[in-house]
Formats: structure tokens, sequence, C-alpha cells
């Protein structure tokens, strides 16, 4: 297996044996059931649902696995050199602490902003009786073309994206507890389902 599903928890500090502090996010990750087996993928789910609240369709499948219900369903990547069966957990032992993982959420959502804040343009003059700091100005490009150019950078929607961190390390794994400590910051709001992965440009301690 080359993924786990998990969920954001927070973010923290911690020391490290030389006395450093690091910056970690806290996620736990599985134990995830395996729900169906592919030539390249797994499916896991994640999160127990109950019965009640799960639609006809989703609780129709489950029972068919004879499976609690889950409320997040993905695929992962898997190893090609292991065979799985469906109802097998994987859990977070999976990840090994100087592995390196990419990390898939969605970002937090901030609604409708500016140019500024948006693409990070610098603004105009703010002396000399200038009165446009933050506007956006022409965009028009005079006479030629005429028009504004496909994926001109514009005020509008900002976030709610699904966006891929890569090669986080991990700092420590709580196989008790389920969690994954690893080192910076993951896209999301905490209790934001993510997809943890194992570090496709980035060799691991445990490869």
């Amino acid at each position: 297996m080359k993924g786990l599903l998990g969920k954001k928890v927070g973010q923290m500090h911690i020391f490290s044996d030389a006395g450093e502090m690091v910056g970690v996010t806290v996620l736990e990750a599985g134990p995830c059931p395996v729900l169906s087996v592919r030539d390249k993928s797994v499916q896991l789910g994640f999160d127990p649902l109950k019965e009640s609240r799960a639609k006809k369709p989703i609780a129709g499948y489950f029972k068919k696995l004879k499976i609690s219900p889950k409320k997040f369903i993905r695929e992962v990547p898997k190893d090609g050199n292991r065979e799985y069966t469906i109802g097998e957990e994987v859990k977070v032992d999976l990840f090994k602490e100087g592995d390196f993982v990419d990390v898939t959420g969605i970002s937090k959502g901030k609604g409708f902003q500016g140019g500024m804040k948006r693409w990070n343009w610098a603004g105009a003059c703010s002396t000399r009786g200038q009165t446009s700091h933050r506007r956006v100005g022409s965009v028009g490009s005079s006479t030629t073309p005429g028009r504004v150019f496909k994926g001109h950078h514009m005020p509008g929607h900002m976030g709610n994206e699904r966006v891929t961190v890569i090669n986080l390390k991990v700092i420590k794994v709580d196989v008790e507890n389920n969690l994954l400590l690893v080192q910076g910051a993951v896209p999301g709001h905490k209790n934001n389902y993510v997809i943890i992965k194992k570090a496709s440009r980035k060799k691991s301690a445990s490869q």
C-alpha cells in the first residue's frame, strides 16, 4: 500500500533530540478497511458513519461487504508486491519516522478576494494623488489585441481547492492512537479529510 486516509487534527510544536523546536501537523491516519481491490489501486474507507445516517446506496454497499459504513471513501495506489483482501485494515504503521509523504486535502475557502490577496499584486503608488491603490486597472491591452487574454489574473473566488503538499517529513508515528506527526503545514481546516501517500519524488527511510 502506498497511501492512507486520515484527518487533520491540528498543529503543535515538539522538540527534537537535539533540542530544536519543530512545527508539526498532527494527522489522524487510519485504520482504513479495504473496500475493493483493482489493478493499480485499492479503495479505502475512513471515519465511522452511523448506519441510520447513511444513504441507502451507501448503506447497501457496505452491507454487502459486511463492513460498517464510512464517511470518507477514496482510492490510493497499491503496492504491486502484496495481495490485499476485502475487510483488511490498513493502519498508520504503514509509515515510519524519517519517511516523506505527500498530503492532499481541500484548502480553506476564503470567498471572493481582490487581486492583491489572490495573486500577490504589488499595488499601485500610494502617494501623489493616486486613488487606485488596490484596483485592477486596465486589462484590455489597447487596440492590439483589443481583448483580455484568457487566464488573466483577476479578483475572484479564492481557496476551497484540492491542494497537494509534497515531501513532508514524518517526525513521529503513534501506532496506539493512530496519529502521524509530519513536519510542516497541511492544507485545510481542522477535521479536514486528507489523503496521505508515500512521497513520489523523494526516497523515504523505509524504501
